[in-house]
């Protein structure tokens, strides 16, 4: 699994290396591998303009969405499987109290 590092790394990180320091070298400090600075520098220049396509605020609605399309399903799914307990049961829901 991908080691998820804190934003502030990654801002410290850009700009050490926008600063100058030379990106194996950064990797070797951070314990990191090259190509994580990379994709962090190319997102830097997404969400400054300088190039084309979809920035880190754009990207965070869509897995927000997700994870909670995933939370509906599963509570879907749960309350289908207890219905279908019920069903095998013969148990009636509950009646009216009128």
């Amino acid at each position: 699994m991908p080691h998820s590092y804190p934003p502030e790394v990654r801002r410290q990180v850009v700009e050490l290396v926008r600063a100058g320091t030379r990106v194996k070298q950064l990797a070797k400090t951070f314990g990191m591998t090259e190509a994580t600075i990379y994709n962090w520098l190319k997102q830097d220049m997404i969400d400054r303009g300088g190039i084309a396509g979809l920035t880190t605020d754009q990207a965070i609605e869509p897995a927000a969405a997700k994870r909670r399309i995933r939370q509906l399903e599963t509570e879907l799914a749960v309350a289908r499987k207890v219905n279908e307990i019920f069903l095998d049961q013969d148990l009636a829901p509950k009646a009216s109290t009128r």
